[in-house]
């Protein structure tokens, strides 16, 4: 029988909590019918949830050369660059074409997700868009920075300029996934509780990020 494995107390004080990291989370009851169905966030540190809401493990525990290592599972840039995505019109149609009532972890695991990094030019302009629309509170700082902002002051909290922001990711992420105009605006017409001005945002961001080269 072999023994269980043991942490000495320097290896057992460098263990981490979840709860001690950013977590990407997201909500597990939904409708295909609601205003939105895919509603994802980024949690700070030293926040629990219920369990009503999806998180993933920020970490993972390996053992390397007999000495304890905690990995990230995904980088802060990684985090957002997902959250984004998550919160996208096309990534939420695609996931209303197959829930009912929750977005369950089977459903999750079946979206197409370009596996995107830093060295892929459509990453940043995702990633800095929603860096500036999570980073908003002191709670996130090193988030922030971990992405290249100053920290929370540079987060954007005007209404009309969140929605641009919002507008213009959802006209990348549309990009990304190669859709043509009259595709995306079938899956933002598949949204009729949206008010129009958010729908018509994101179809003038598609519009001008054609124009512009998608920069």
């Amino acid at each position: 029988v072999l023994a269980p494995a043991t942490l000495d107390e320097a290896a057992l004080a460098a263990v981490t909590l979840e709860h001690a990291h950013y977590r990407l989370a997201f909500r597990d009851i939904a409708r295909n019918t609601d205003e939105r169905s895919m509603i994802s966030v980024m949690v700070p540190p030293n926040i629990v949830a219920g369990h009503t809401i999806a998180l993933h493990h920020p970490v993972t525990d390996v053992m390397i050369d007999g000495v304890h290592q905690e990995v990230e599972t995904l980088s802060g840039a990684e985090l957002l660059y997902v959250c984004a995505l998550f919160n996208s019109f096309v990534v939420d149609w695609m996931l209303r074409q197959r829930i009912s009532a929750h977005v369950s972890m089977f459903y999750v695991y079946q979206l197409p997700m370009p596996r995107l990094t830093a060295k892929d030019a459509a990453f940043a302009p995702i990633v800095e868009r929603a860096a500036k629309l999570t980073c908003t509170t002191a709670a996130f700082d090193d988030l922030a920075r971990a992405v290249g902002l100053r920290g929370h002051r540079d987060g954007v909290t005007d209404a009309e300029a969140r929605l641009r922001l919002r507008a213009e990711l959802d006209g990348l992420v549309a990009h990304l996934y190669g859709l043509t105009e009259e595709e995306f605006q079938h899956v933002l017409q598949s949204f009729p509780v949206v008010p129009e001005a958010q729908r018509v945002a994101a179809h003038n961001a598609y519009r001008d990020l054609a124009r512009r080269g998608r920069a």
